[in-house]
């Protein structure tokens, strides 16, 4: 596809997400501007992204850490809110703490001290939300319900991370609405740990292409869509 024709498609794709998303908050009794749109570009690349920061879209997520580090030397000269929204090993930290603006899924302590190390190296302080596995799926990464409070406690007293909230990837239901019961367990869970630690967590990062209406009904305020902007991925060169 020609460039040309790739950003018209681009920014077409964006103006129906953003307008679905202003319609579910509408819905939900919001406003819209509570919610904020972050870009999955992971896999998808550079010239996308400068695409859609043409058509006015500022926030973009990445996945991997040595991906996002190209992305973000080769984009350099545009002012893009880079968040990293994927598993982070401890040893591609270096790579990420002080680099985004917001690291989604800490999930760990291990983790956690390692991001606060590399940006306390950096002389930055690091915004960081904690991954919960409400579900219990082992499959996925994230804190228990059981574990978050202590890692939320520790996360909190750390010099170089600044806690601003959870992120929740729940189980793939066909019907989004099923979905729905684990958005609101996470909005709670946030609320939980606003009078346990006496402080604001602004941020649920929750809702993806498929289940994002119903994220936004029950509190989020970042949604993650990558496919419906940019369509399907190839994984065969991973």
């Amino acid at each position: 596809m020609e460039l040309e024709e790739r950003a018209r498609q681009l920014a077409e794709n964006l103006a129906r997400v953003r307008e679905d998303m202003a319609e579910a908050a509408r819905l939900a009794g919001r406003a819209p501007a509570e919610v904020a749109l972050v870009a999955i570009s992971k896999m998808h690349p550079a010239s996308d992204v400068a695409a859609l920061f043409a058509a006015g879209q500022r926030v973009f997520g990445e996945s991997y850490a040595q991906e996002a580090k190209d992305k973000r030397e080769e984009l350099a000269h545009l002012p893009i809110e880079w968040h990293f929204v994927g598993g982070l090993q401890r040893n591609k930290a270096k790579l990420v703490a002080g680099e985004c603006a917001l690291i989604h899924a800490v999930d760990s302590l291990r983790l956690a001290e390692a991001v606060d190390r590399k940006a306390a190296e950096r002389g930055v302080v690091q915004d960081v939300l904690l991954q919960v596995n409400s579900a219990g799926e082992e499959q996925k990464h994230g804190v228990s319900e059981a574990e978050l409070p202590a890692l939320a406690e520790a996360v909190a007293a750390m010099p170089a991370l600044r806690l601003k909230g959870l992120m929740l990837l729940p189980p793939f239901f066909d019907d989004p609405e099923r979905a729905r019961p684990f958005f609101a367990r996470a909005r709670e869970l946030k609320e939980d740990l606003e009078r346990r630690l006496s402080m604001g967590l602004p941020h649920l990062s929750m809702g993806m292409t498929g289940d994002f209406a119903a994220a936004i009904a029950e509190g989020a305020t970042l949604v993650r869509i990558g496919t419906r902007i940019f369509g399907q991925r190839d994984y065969s060169n991973r």
